[in-house]
């Protein structure tokens, strides 16, 4: 892969608790940082890669920054305390888009992730724009060619827009048509989407590709129980889920640095109700979490609202 990069040592740096016990470990003394791509040496395990992109946020007249998302969040998750499971964790480096090029970079990540679901690893992917989901997703896709694979999208917007060229705001559609090219099912469901934040164009697309949607009206809703409902049939009816996470799908209070901040959003908390069960289905085989814009946090405060995500995930991720 000409595009990838191993991971710099000192990303992974943090407190070092050891001298009180040897179970006083954080992530950074855990992880391991590959400097080779090698997945079939980690059968068994998470890899981590870096999709170091905003070429699609850029197209989609987006704010950029979020090239530098992955290197952020890696170092936001390095000093939190390793746990169960957080052992599993491989680094094998990013995937950085050249200027301008989007497309070779997600066949590279696409490339990437095949090549470790194939040695029977998981991927965690950390983006980049959300033109992250069509490189991961297809890769996932393509590991799996006779199953039916979930895609379940955290998420304020559709990301089902027409559009000449690839962008942050067409993965979905991208994936639908990749579903079609090898005749199997789009099995795609978004939950948090904003109504306010979604044209009458994309509610049409999604309703038309069969989409299900929750929006974040009924999963700040209380009495509803449309989400438990969902998630378990999510889980019955597929063999393996995708799940991609834009982290714009948070509040803003909760998650200033994205390219469009949510004006309502849905808080962790709830958020946590949906990656839980998917986490302890056995049925999860890759997640990403996208948008992460650096330029824009306040003291640190985003980075570690996603890491604290991606912390929970690896925790609770069952083989």
């Amino acid at each position: 892969m000409t595009l990838w990069h191993p991971t710099l040592p000192d990303l992974w740096q943090g407190r070092d608790d050891s001298a009180e016990s040897p179970d006083a470990k954080r992530l950074f003394q855990t992880v391991t940082v590959s400097r080779d791509f090698a997945p079939v040496q980690h059968r068994g395990k998470i890899a981590l890669i870096g999709f170091a992109c905003d070429e699609g946020v850029k197209r989609n007249q987006g704010r950029p920054g979020a090239q530098l998302g992955p290197d952020a969040l890696r170092k936001a998750l390095a000093n939190m305390a390793s746990h169960e499971g957080h052992d599993r964790l491989v680094d094998f480096g990013s995937v950085n888009a050249e200027p301008g090029k989007l497309e070779p970079a997600q066949q590279a990540l696409h490339d990437a992730v095949l090549a470790c679901q194939r040695a029977q690893m998981k991927t965690l992917v950390f983006g980049g724009g959300h033109e992250t989901a069509f490189g991961h997703g297809s890769g996932v896709l393509d590991a799996f060619p006779g199953e039916n694979v979930a895609i379940v999208n955290l998420d304020a917007h559709l990301d089902l827009r027409h559009a000449a060229e690839a962008t942050s705001g067409t993965p979905f559609r991208q994936l639908a048509l990749h579903c079609e090219s090898q005749n199997r099912r789009f099995s795609y469901t978004c939950y948090g989407a904003s109504r306010a934040a979604n044209t009458q164009a994309l509610l049409q697309e999604a309703h038309q590709r069969n989409v299900t949607v929750l929006e974040d009206l009924t999963l700040l809703d209380a009495q509803s129980t449309a989400l438990q409902k969902d998630l378990a049939r999510v889980i019955a009816e597929h063999d393996r889920i995708y799940l991609t996470i834009d982290l714009d799908v948070l509040p803003a209070w909760e998650m200033p640095a994205v390219s469009a901040p949510a004006a309502l959003g849905i808080p962790l908390a709830i958020l946590l109700r949906i990656v839980m069960p998917l986490c302890q289905s056995g049925k999860l085989q890759a997640v990403d979490l996208v948008e992460f814009n650096p330029h824009y946090d306040r003291d640190g405060q985003g980075a570690r609202t996603a890491a604290r995500l991606a912390w929970q995930i690896v925790h609770c991720w069952q083989a």
